[in-house]
């Protein structure tokens, strides 16, 4: 199934959202309470699936939105529709302060992008979601992605949500080391895997955390600075901010002889 070819604008700096302007009969799909606002002529209907394949059978939905939660996602997605007789918008915004980052699937090596669990906003119809499982067991224990990843497959526009800011590479031939839980997304030709981050006096001193992400080969990743777990993390009263004076390893000392 051909996806939908629909116009968006991204709204924002820091926290953005995105407006997809529909014509008559187009469809947008999204998470369910991604919606912001709606213009009249838009009708929107609860649904088992993401509509990527209109005659799989009620079996194939039911295992499609099993996978959803697998994935810690909604059992439902809704499919917005503008019915009326020329262009109306629909807007979605994402669940905590970040990036939209509009995404071509055509222009993706093999319509193809792994993306971690919750950063998948909305798309328009026909393009298909499904789980991706890390491959390397230390990819799922201490990747910061955990062993479930989702799979973004199509020819249309996909909207994938980041916190903070977002940083797009292209890999060739390359490897690159991530904080782990940084990782947003990536295309299927680069490997993903966890390694050691340094000796046993970095792991403990270096305040990098005991592994690092590595991406490999060529093809474009796509990287967060500020992912909802570090966010939540350093606002807890005992996260990283906690007791941090100049980011010193004395003032850590320190707060444990308190």
């Amino acid at each position: 199934m051909y996806s939908h070819e629909i116009d968006y604008k991204i709204i924002g700096e820091d926290i953005q959202i995105v407006e997809i302007e529909l014509d008559p009969n187009e469809t947008v799909i999204a998470e369910a309470g991604s919606m912001l606002y709606m213009e009249d002529g838009i009708q929107f209907e609860t649904k088992m699936g993401d509509g990527s394949q209109p005659d799989q059978g009620f079996l194939g939905k039911l295992l499609q939105a099993g996978s959803r939660v697998i994935m810690g996602e909604s059992l439902f997605m809704t499919h917005f529709t503008n019915r009326g007789s020329g262009k109306r918008k629909v807007t979605f915004s994402a669940p905590y302060p970040g990036t939209v980052m509009p995404i071509n699937l055509a222009n993706i090596y093999g319509n193809t992008l792994i993306v971690q669990k919750d950063a998948f906003l909305c798309a328009a119809l026909g393009t298909k979601l499904s789980i991706q499982f890390n491959q390397r067991l230390g990819a799922g224990f201490f990747g910061g992605e955990g062993f479930i990843l989702e799979k973004v497959q199509g020819d249309g526009m996909a909207f994938i949500h980041a916190g903070g800011v977002v940083i797009e590479r292209t890999l060739n031939n390359e490897i690159l080391r991530v904080d782990t839980g940084c990782v947003v997304g990536f295309e299927p030709s680069v490997n993903f895997d966890i390694q050691r981050a340094g000796g046993l006096r970095s792991m403990v001193f270096g305040g990098e955390g005991l592994f690092l992400a590595t991406l490999s080969g060529s093809g474009k990743v796509w990287i967060q600075s500020m992912p909802i777990s570090k966010l939540v993390q350093r606002l807890s009263p005992n996260g990283g901010q906690a007791n941090k004076e100049s980011g010193s390893v004395l003032g850590k000392l320190g707060g444990l002889l308190d």
